[in-house]
C-alpha cells in the first residue's frame, strides 16, 4: 500500500532523474531552435545580420553563409578578403570553403586578385567534380566562371603593416590579434535553417607574413570546417597548422556524434592540441565552433578573450568563450 510518505519518498528519487531527462532532451533534440547563424569573433555581428536576412526569409543554410562570408570579404581588415595582411614577399593570397548539409564541398587556396574566394568556393562544389582548386588554377577557374580580376595593390592598413614587419621581418603570430584590433584572422560561420539543414563556410587571408605558398586549416575541410548533417557542423580560427594536425573540425563532430554536447567537444579538440604541446600552446591561439542538429551552440578556445556572436529568432548575443588557459 503507498502511503503518502513513501509517495513522497519515491518523488523525491525521480524529480532529478526526470530533470537529467530533460536536461538531455534539450541537448539532443527537445528545444530545437531554428533558424540560427553563428561565427566567429566580433565582426561576426555583421556577418550574422547579413546571414540573417537569408534565415529569416526561409532561405537555405548554404546562401545564408555564403552571404554572411561575402560581406566578411568585402570590409576592408588586416585579415580576411584583399585589403589583408600579405604574405613575405607582399602578395595577398586568399583561402577559402564552404560545406552544405549532403556532404558537398568546395575549397580555393592560394587564390590572388580575386575579391569572393568563397563564392569561388561554392563553384567548385557546383561546378566542377572536385572538391579543392589552388593557386594560377583557381584563379584561371574563378576568371573562367566570370569572376573579375582586381588591381594588385594592398590596401593601405596592410601596407602599413607589411612597410613595418619589413624592419624585423620577424614571423610571430601573435595571440588574440583579432580581438586586439577588432579584427580576426578567418572568419567562420555555420548555419541552421528553417528545413534542419546545415551549411558552413570559412574565408581568410591567412596569417600576415606567412612564406609564399603557406596553406593553413580554413580550406581544408575536415580541418577548417566540418558538417555533418545529422550530429552538426564545426568551423576553427587561429593556428591553423595545430588545426590540421589534429584533424580540428572533423574530430569535433566526431566527440558530438557520440554524445558530447557542441561545447564539450570544442573543448576536447582544445584539450587534444594542448597534448600535442603544451608549451607551444601557451604562445598561440586556437578556437572552435560548433552548431549541432537541434540549434544548440559552443565555443571553447586555447586563450581567453575569444568571441563568437549568434542570432537567431530568440537571442542575438556576442559571448566570449571558455578557455584552456
Amino acid at each position: 500500500m503507498t502511503t503518502r510518505r513513501t509517495f513522497l519518498e519515491v518523488m523525491a528519487i525521480g524529480l532529478p532523474l526526470m530533470a537529467c531527462k530533460n536536461d538531455v532532451s534539450a541537448q539532443k533534440g527537445g528545444n530545437t531552435q531554428k533558424p540560427i547563424v553563428i561565427s566567429t569573433w566580433k565582426d561576426g555581428e555583421g556577418v550574422n545580420k547579413a546571414a540573417w536576412e537569408v534565415l529569416s526569409a526561409q532561405g537555405s543554410a548554404l546562401d545564408a553563409v555564403e552571404k554572411g562570408a561575402v560581406y566578411m570579404e568585402d570590409q576592408i581588415n588586416c585579415c580576411v578578403g584583399l585589403g589583408g595582411n600579405p604574405d613575405r614577399e607582399g602578395k595577398v593570397t586568399l583561402d577559402a570553403s564552404i560545406m552544405d548539409h549532403q556532404f558537398n564541398c568546395g575549397a580555393v587556396a592560394f587564390l590572388e586578385r580575386i575579391k569572393h574566394p568563397i563564392s569561388v568556393a561554392r563553384k567548385v562544389m557546383e561546378s566542377t567534380p572536385h572538391v579543392f582548386l589552388v593557386g594560377a588554377g583557381a584563379q584561371q577557374f574563378a576568371v573562367e566562371q566570370g569572376f573579375s580580376l582586381e588591381e594588385d595593390v594592398l590596401s593601405e592598413k596592410a601596407k602599413e603593416d607589411y612597410e613595418e614587419w619589413l624592419i624585423t621581418s620577424e614571423y610571430k603570430p601573435v595571440i588574440n590579434i583579432e580581438e586586439n584590433a577588432y579584427n580576426h584572422d578567418t572568419m567562420g560561420l555555420l548555419a541552421l535553417d528553417a528545413t534542419g539543414n546545415l551549411s558552413g563556410a570559412c574565408t581568410t587571408s591567412g596569417m600576415a607574413f606567412k612564406m609564399r605558398g603557406r596553406i593553413g586549416d580554413s580550406p581544408i575541410i575536415g580541418s577548417g570546417l566540418y558538417v555533418e548533417n545529422e550530429v552538426g557542423a564545426v568551423v576553427a580560427t587561429g593556428v591553423g597548422e595545430e588545426v590540421i594536425r589534429t584533424g580540428g573540425s572533423s574530430f569535433v563532430i566526431s566527440m558530438m556524434r557520440q554524445g558530447m554536447s557542441p561545447q564539450e567537444a570544442c573543448k576536447k579538440a582544445i584539450e587534444r592540441i594542448v597534448n600535442v604541446n603544451a608549451e607551444r600552446a601557451k604562445e598561440m591561439q586556437v578556437a572552435f565552433i560548433a552548431l549541432d542538429k537541434n540549434g544548440n551552440h559552443g565555443a571553447f578556445a586555447i586563450q581567453k578573450e575569444f568571441h563568437y556572436c549568434i542570432k537567431s529568432d530568440v537571442e542575438e548575443v556576442m559571448l566570449e568563450s571558455a578557455s584552456w588557459f
